[in-house]
Formats: C-alpha cells, sequence, structure tokens
C-alpha cells in the first residue's frame, strides 16, 4: 500500500527503571490492514499497546496516527481515533450491555456543561442519538438481543464482543485488540474472526494480540513477532510461519534441534507400535 500509514511507531521503546521492556519497536499500519502481533508470554505486546494508546509514554520513539504525533493522554488518543479492548475484560458490571456501549459513545457527544446539566432538547437528543447508535453496534456484534442484559450475566464469550462493541462506539479509525479469543472455545473464536473481518470492511484498521498463532495465521495481512522486546520478524503470514527464528522464540531452542527430538520421538513411537503388535499378535495365537 502506499501514502501516509493510518497508524505508524517509529523506534518506541520503553524502560522502567532498569528493565527494558521494548526497544526500538517499529509497526505500520496500512488504511484496510488486519495487523497481528504475536510473540512468548513476556514479549512486551501489552506493553506496546500501552504506549501506542497513551497509558504509557514512550521513553523513546513516536507514535502518529495518519502524520499527526499521538498525545500522551489515553481520552485524547481516544478521540483522534484509536480503541482498544484489554486483555482483561474491563466492562462495567453493574450496567446492561446497551448503557457499557453509551459510555463509549460520549466521547464523540458534543453537549455542553449547561446542556448536561439542565437536560435540554439538545441533551435529550444526543442521548437518543447515542443510544441509537449503540444499538446499531450491538446487533454488529451480535448482541442484540441482550442489549438490556446485565454486563456481568453475559457469557463470557458475550462479554468480549461487548468490549469490541463499546471500542467502536468511539468511531476510531484503528482498533487495537489485545487477546480477543482468550478463553473461548472454537465456535466463539470462529465467530471472532468474521466479526474482524466484518470490522475491516467498515473502515477500520485493526491490529491484533493474540497467543493462537493458527487463529493469527488465518486473520491477517501483515504479522509483526516481538522477542523480549524487541521486532524479530515480520511480513506476510506464510513468512513469518516459516521462519525459524519465530520457531525458536516459541519453544526455546533451534528449529533443527526441535526436528531432530521430533525425529526420534516419532522413530521411538514406531518402535513401542511395533513390538505392542508382534505381542499382540502372540497373544491372539495363544488365546
Amino acid at each position: 500500500m502506499t501514502g501516509t500509514p493510518v497508524l505508524a511507531a517509529r523506534d518506541v521503546s520503553m524502560v522502567f527503571g532498569g528493565l527494558t521492556a521494548l526497544s526500538e519497536v517499529n509497526l505500520t499500519l496500512d488504511e484496510g490492514q488486519i495487523l497481528g502481533l504475536i510473540g512468548p508470554n513476556g514479549a512486551g505486546k501489552t506493553t506496546f499497546f500501552n504506549c501506542l494508546t497513551g497509558l504509557y509514554t514512550p521513553t523513546r520513539g513516536t507514535v502518529t496516527l495518519r502524520g499527526t504525533r499521538l498525545p500522551s493522554d489515553p481520552a485524547a488518543v481516544t478521540v483522534a481515533g484509536v480503541a482498544r479492548t484489554f486483555q482483561n475484560i474491563r466492562l462495567f458490571p453493574s450496567m446492561t450491555a446497551l448503557e457499557n456501549v453509551v459510555v463509549g459513545r460520549h466521547s464523540r457527544m458534543k453537549q455542553g456543561p449547561l446542556a448536561s446539566l439542565f437536560h435540554g432538547p439538545a441533551y435529550r437528543r444526543g442521548e437518543q442519538a447515542a443510544r441509537d447508535r449503540s444499538l446499531e453496534l450491538l446487533e454488529f456484534v451480535g448482541l442484540g438481543r441482550v442489549h438490556d442484559e446485565l454486563s456481568r450475566n453475559l457469557p463470557y464469550g458475550d462479554q468480549r464482543r461487548l468490549e469490541i462493541a463499546r471500542a467502536l462506539a468511539t468511531d476510531p479509525s484503528v482498533l487495537l485488540l489485545d487477546e480477543p479469543t482468550a478463553g473461548m472455545n472454537p465456535q466463539e473464536t470462529e465467530a471472532t474472526r468474521q466479526l474482524i473481518f466484518a470490522i475491516r470492511e467498515t473502515g477500520v484498521a485493526v491490529v491484533v494480540i493474540e497467543h493462537d498463532t493458527k487463529f493469527i495465521f488465518s486473520l491477517c495481512d501483515h504479522v509483526s513477532v516481538l522477542v523480549q522486546g524487541k521486532l524479530l520478524v515480520e511480513g506476510t503470514p506464510d513468512v513469518v510461519r516459516g521462519d525459524p527464528r519465530v520457531i525458536e522464540a516459541y519453544l526455546g531452542k533451534p528449529p533443527d534441534e526441535v526436528e531432530a527430538e521430533v525425529r526420534h520421538y516419532a522413530d521411538e513411537t514406531a518402535d513401542h507400535t511395533q513390538v505392542i503388535e508382534l505381542d499382540g499378535g502372540s497373544e491372539g495365537d495363544k488365546r
């Protein structure tokens, strides 16, 4: 793709005391792209998301949205057009599904303090518009039927989708999803994959953190791999999947050693099976 990226991180580093959590990480997200961010536990993926969304101010580096540097303030980043979900669900448990989404919609409401204080016509029109849009988003993510249910009473998978609806209520240009399928069964995971495709069709670019590499490789146009706070590999799913450095990073040993162990295990299993079959044959003859 050509032109200015919708989201760009340049040389982003994050140091906590003497610990370097991120070291000169780069990311480029184009319009309409779904990008996957993978890596072992502790690789710095969520820390990177926190830097992109203003929760952390990077020690070094810049983050820009369509060429404009993003502020170091989460609320201002949301207004600029970057929304996110979190690894751990952060819904308002005593609010309904609809109320949770309306909360996200308030970042786009234009009523001033006086209108909010006196509940005048402008305020009522704004509230109704926010409610209508929130209902549309609940239908979009497949939760229209439970809009009046308390969020704490929803099944786990529905709570995950509700978080996505709330993020979409901010009208983002970029949506960051932190492990959106964690804890889901295969059917829920596939439904989430299809939902992300549908989100892309609305014009929103998406970045996904996920440990399920099968899910990532079947979803994303581009994949970046973080290991120990550094960008190890990036490219198409086929390129990343076949890179021996990625195998080593996930399994903790060189790929040739892994291959040798697999072959050894397969040979041992074959020999053991052959012995069982022979013994079984002898027992059968005795019977």
